[in-house]
């Protein structure tokens, strides 16, 4: 039985994730070269403590550039495209019928807490968790399954009994690792990258509602 269902944050709520790779690629190419999408794919969903976009632009053209001014003009750009986002489509009749439904609402992100709450409360859906746990709650983020582990004890539940919503292959896996039944919902960035493990695909949440989601999994 599905007794809590558990968010990922960028990307799933909220794409932030789009915004980011679109503002580094264009760096790249106004320096004539490509930023390969499985490169970066690798540490979507996690930290960013093995992948440095500057040391790699800087390697990618073969010599040190203004860090300083690149990262003022690519801010600038993500700025302006995340500010275009919304809640992805489904979020929020997810927490709505979650919550009618008696079921547990968690959140589980790589990114830090100031980061998470501002956006959930600037999207206005910060009352529904029950739960969040976040990158300074423990000591690896994903594709470790100890932010979902942590969520789980929060949440009083098995990991048998939730769900976890993820867009990205890293943690899609920390969700597999940790028992949970994984649904992805990929955002434009991560529906073109491979995913392991998971137990149901969906172009996003507006696709199926919640207790037809629950009905399905439990056939799975």
């Amino acid at each position: 039985m599905i007794k809590a269902i558990v968010f990922d944050f960028d990307g799933l709520i909220l794409d932030t994730e789009t915004p980011e790779y679109a503002s580094f690629r264009e760096i790249f190419l106004k320096h004539g070269v490509e930023l390969d999408l499985n490169v970066w794919g690798q540490w979507v969903g996690t930290d960013a403590s093995h992948f440095n976009p500057y040391d790699h632009l800087d390697q990618c053209v073969g010599r040190t550039l203004n860090r300083e001014e690149i990262r003022s003009i690519r801010r600038a750009t993500y700025d302006a495209l995340l500010a275009k986002e919304k809640i992805r489509p489904g979020v929020t009749d997810y927490l709505i019928h979650a919550r009618q439904l008696g079921i547990k609402i968690g959140l589980a992100s790589s990114s830090s807490r100031e980061w998470v709450t501002g956006y959930l409360a600037k999207l206005g859906i910060a009352d529904y968790f029950d739960c969040i746990r976040v990158r300074e709650d423990v000591k690896r983020v994903k594709p470790d399954p100890a932010l979902y582990i942590e969520a789980l004890k929060c949440l009083g539940v098995s990991p048998s009994e939730a769900i976890a919503l993820e867009d990205s292959p890293n943690g899609a896996l920390a969700a597999q690792r940790a028992g949970m039944k994984i649904v992805i919902v990929p955002n434009d960035l991560t529906k073109n990258l491979l995913f392991g493990e998971f137990d149901l695909r969906l172009e996003s949440l507006a696709e199926l509602d919640i207790r037809s989601l629950i009905r399905k999994l439990a056939v799975s």
